[in-house]
């Protein structure tokens, strides 16, 4: 990517979840950001922090740790496939420091940056952070961010680092709106989709109507009488579709707690989601376990 930077462009950090969490759904999430604004002509740079709790999931073992590597290399893959092979670094809190391509220049990029895009608040603003003028609370989970601010004391004091609020629940705010106030000025957003990186194909005749799902990320809440639950309490309608349509349903779902068999007695074809969305499907010489589809792909970028 060129150094040189347009007079209409500003240097932009976005902070994000992919060492992490190195699987096609989380990574193309925190990607279209990266590129959506790459290719508006700004200098992006994509940070993480990997902070002080256990968070970095390595799917090859099915465990979450502290040992980041599958991650990293999951990252400097897709970053290289994307042409910003240097555009990223990551924050090991446990010890070894900053990691990647992009880590001896973070005081050059983090003191000169105009804007802070902190996607699903899940990365501590640190001390390098707080002078950049716009920092930019990107909520992805509707009502769980605006409870969890309502009655965690150390999660409001994260959100308070920042200067500019948006949230994926579109109404917020209306009258109609269920989520509670949290006293943020949030306004309504959505997620960025570059559409040069999701060709269209000619779907397979034989071929399943495909999606991926986390049946429950977390426990579901209580708040004020009213309850916000995960994907598990809504699916109801759903389950029976199979037999509402001719056309063949396949469901790559994960978590514990999923109905598998129940899902597979309705008519659903029930797919294991880790080969489908982990780090092989970058691999140009790998083979993956897939079916004929006329779903979007998972994270390959051939």
């Amino acid at each position: 990517m060129n150094e040189r930077r347009s007079a209409s462009s500003v240097r932009i950090v976005v902070l994000g979840y992919i060492v992490r969490g190195p699987l096609g759904g989380l990574a193309w999430h925190h990607l279209q950001y990266v590129l959506g604004l790459a290719a508006l002509g700004h200098d992006v740079w994509f940070l993480e922090d990997g902070d002080e709790y256990a968070g970095c999931y390595d799917p090859s073992r099915d465990m979450v740790g502290t040992d980041p590597s599958y991650g990293l290399t999951f990252t400097a893959s897709a970053f290289e496939r994307l042409g910003l092979a240097d555009r990223w670094a990551y924050y090991d809190a446990h010890g070894t420091g900053w990691l990647g391509p992009a880590a001896p220049r973070i005081p050059e990029i983090t003191g000169s940056a105009d804007v802070l895009i902190n996607l699903s608040g899940v990365n501590p603003i640190r001390d390098w952070a707080p002078h950049i003028p716009i920092r930019i609370f990107v909520d992805t989970d509707p009502a769980f961010t605006q409870i969890r601010h309502l009655t965690d004391p150390a999660a409001r004091q994260r959100a308070d680092a920042h200067n500019a609020f948006f949230t994926f629940g579109e109404n917020f705010g209306r009258p109609e709106c269920s989520i509670p106030d949290d006293g943020f000025p949030w306004k309504p957003t959505r997620q960025p989709i570059v559409l040069d990186v999701w060709p269209s194909a000619a779907a397979a005749p034989d071929g399943h109507f495909t999606t991926v799902m986390q049946w429950d990320s977390y426990r579901r809440i209580d708040y004020h009488g009213r309850r916000y639950g995960m994907k598990s309490d809504s699916f109801g309608p759903y389950f029976d579709l199979p037999a509402l349509t001719t056309a063949k349903l396949a469901l790559a779902i994960g978590g514990i707690g999923a109905p598998r068999d129940r899902l597979a007695a309705s008519g659903w074809t029930v797919i294991d989601p880790l080969p489908v969305t982990n780090s092989r499907r970058l691999q140009p010489d790998a083979t993956c376990p897939a079916m004929p589809s006329r779903s979007l792909p998972g994270l390959s970028m051939k």
